[in-house]
């Protein structure tokens, strides 16, 4: 199915299930066809009415140029119009950002889930990963898209060991490959915030924007710095709860994403 943004980019969706409207936004490199949500969304139909759409420049989506957040707002807005109520947003790594972005302009959104948003905070405590978010944003520019996706997943905590092994997975690499060109999508949707750096304060501002009820999740095995980044936002949210996903880490499994959608 595909819903129209205002710019008239066409948005492609999956709609699936019945009940009170979730609306699920991915994180970097994640679609309707890779990533956690295509395994998360039959699970909240079982209560819910899904809604899961490709981002801009992702999978079945358009991707009008120039790109800009503000973009990405109206793509979601569109998305969310479908569901004719506000609805639940739920957004994974940088897709959670952009969900605060819509809940802080005023969109028709109820209740926001956000799940480990990639932002750093002041004073983070424990080894931080390697600064190579500029080196992906030119790379995946220059379409250099291996160097791109190389290091992009170092930033994010990927050991060096680890990228040779990741590109010998089936599939994996190439999947990845695909939609490193949209990683300059997901740096601004964070305002670039770097590691060893504070909250950018545009993102500070978009926080301390949101008025409705928030719950912001953590993994109990992702590394320092994100566990205080996430309670640094939790913080910053009027009202907001910080929830610990026992186990778990930025790959957080469906099955607890789904309860922490569903229980928050």
């Amino acid at each position: 199915m595909i819903a129209t943004s205002r710019d008239g980019t066409s948005i492609a969706y999956d709609r699936s299930g019945s009940g009170p409207a979730i609306v699920l936004v991915d994180g970097a490199f994640c679609s309707r066809a890779f990533g956690p949500m295509p395994k998360l969304a039959p699970l909240l139909a079982a209560t819910h009415t899904v809604f899961h759409y490709d981002r801009r420049g992702r999978g079945d989506s358009g991707d009008t140029a120039p790109y800009s957040p503000a973009k990405e707002l109206d793509d979601l807005a569109a998305v969310i119009a479908l569901a004719g109520a506000p609805v639940t947003l739920f957004g994974v790594s940088s897709g959670a950002v952009l969900a605060a972005r819509a809940a802080a302009k005023g969109l028709p959104v109820a209740r926001l889930v956000m799940y480990e948003p990639p932002v750093f905070a002041a004073g983070s405590p424990g080894k931080l990963p390697p600064d190579r978010l500029a080196e992906a944003e030119a790379a995946a520019r220059s379409g250099d898209r291996s160097t791109a996706v190389a290091a992009f997943l170092r930033t994010v905590g990927v050991p060096a060991f680890a990228i040779p092994i990741m590109k010998l997975i089936p599939g994996v690499w190439k999947q990845l490959k695909a939609v490193a060109h949209t990683l300059p999508h997901d740096f601004a949707v964070i305002a670039h915030s770097r590691p060893g750096q504070p909250t950018p304060d545009e993102l500070a501002g978009v926080f301390a924007a949101i008025k409705i009820p928030t719950v912001v999740g953590a993994g109990g095995k992702s590394p320092p710095y994100m566990k205080h980044a996430c309670t640094a936002i939790a913080g910053a949210i009027a009202g907001a709860e910080l929830r610990t996903l026992a186990g778990q880490t930025h790959n957080a499994s469906a099955k607890a994403l789904a309860q922490l959608a569903v229980t928050a």
